[in-house]
């Protein structure tokens, strides 16, 4: 009798990324590193997803450094919201770090979308994700601006993630 072997779950993560933009599946969060990062988990296989079109207060990198203002809120409130639950993914390719670009969905709730609204990231200013449509995202950004909702509230003493990154690196 032949013995089933099952495939690598690397294999698996492999087809998934070849096929990101219509990547698209029900997986559970076990774990929120920051306001635009998770871990997701199903299939027989774990990875990391960065919230595509988004960018989220940056955590510190060192318990004993400060991280930006806001930060620790984004990183509660998408727990909030996702943590242990499951949730659908759709991917848009990989970032440099080699996580899954991805959409988060709860139901028909836009986690990347909520985080935004919520004044707890801004749109990602950097080259956009092919197929991605960012038109929801700007909407609940000028909403949250407006309403100076999370880090908005700051007004002048606002500074970008990607700014605040720029300024520590060059530390």
């Amino acid at each position: 009798m032949k013995k089933f072997v099952r495939p690598f779950p690397f294999l698996f993560a492999y087809a998934l990324v070849l096929t990101a933009i219509s990547f698209a599946g029900q997986f559970k969060v076990t774990r929120v590193y920051d306001g635009d990062t998770i871990k997701a988990q199903g299939h027989d296989i774990e990875f990391k997803v960065r919230l595509v079109g988004i960018d989220a207060p940056e955590s510190p990198k060192r318990k004993r450094e400060p991280g930006q203002p806001y930060s620790q809120q984004a990183k509660k409130y998408l727990a909030g919201l996702v943590l242990n639950k499951v949730v659908d993914i759709k991917g848009y390719g990989l970032d440099r770090n080699n996580r899954i670009l991805g959409v988060i969905f709860l139901g028909d709730e836009n986690i990347n979308v909520e985080m935004v609204k919520a004044g707890l990231a801004e749109l990602y200013r950097g080259k956009p994700a092919r197929g991605l449509d960012l038109t929801a995202l700007w909407r609940a950004e000028k909403e949250a601006r407006e309403a100076k909702r999370g880090m908005w509230s700051l007004g002048d003493k606002y500074i970008s993630p990607r700014e605040w990154r720029r300024l520590r690196r060059g530390r």
